[in-house]
């Protein structure tokens, strides 16, 4: 691989056994071309923001090293999603099989029609902030400062911690 950039992958879903492709987005994410997974976050299980009549979601973070530019790694993202049976709609929030957000491109500030980054709910999403806090605890992000007191201000979003399980998924 040539040079690389540190970036972090939201995982989520609450549709079709959560858990299996939250899992199997993580084994996804091990297949991409010129990357490497460094490592992943337990399982998180959230209540939803936004639309709250639907199914709780399963979260997770992983930190991926990669010589992918940004918008194309985004496109690898999507074409993963699409293979698990996410539909991208217009119902921004709602429920769905497989999400994967690029959260983080190293320090990179982008924001163009297909890409903003940082990902511009991370700084009040709690369901991001908790996995992300625990594979990068000292993480500074770009315009809005260190996850922890980002995640302070979080503080009343129902987050749970599931399970290490993740972890495993992201060595093999």
């Amino acid at each position: 691989m040539s040079a690389t950039a540190r970036v972090y992958v939201g995982l989520g879903s609450n549709l079709d056994r959560p858990l299996e492709q939250v899992r199997a987005g993580m084994a996804a994410l091990r297949e991409l071309p010129d990357s490497h997974v460094v490592k992943c976050s337990a399982l998180y299980r959230s209540a939803p923001v936004g639309i709250t009549e639907q199914p709780d979601f399963i979260n997770a973070v992983a930190a991926l090293d990669t010589a992918l530019a940004p918008q194309a790694l985004m496109r690898r993202l999507l074409v993963i999603e699409h293979a698990h049976g996410r539909r991208r709609g217009a119902l921004r929030g709602g429920p769905r099989t497989l999400d994967l957000d690029l959260l983080l491109y190293d320090d990179l500030e982008l924001q163009s029609p297909e890409l903003t980054l940082p990902h511009p709910r991370l700084h009040e999403r709690a369901f991001v902030l908790y996995p992300l806090f625990e594979i990068a605890p000292t993480l500074h992000v770009p315009g809005h400062g260190p996850v922890a007191e980002m995640l302070d201000r979080c503080d009343k979003q129902a987050v749970v911690r599931l399970t290490d399980d993740l972890r495993e998924a992201a060595r093999s």
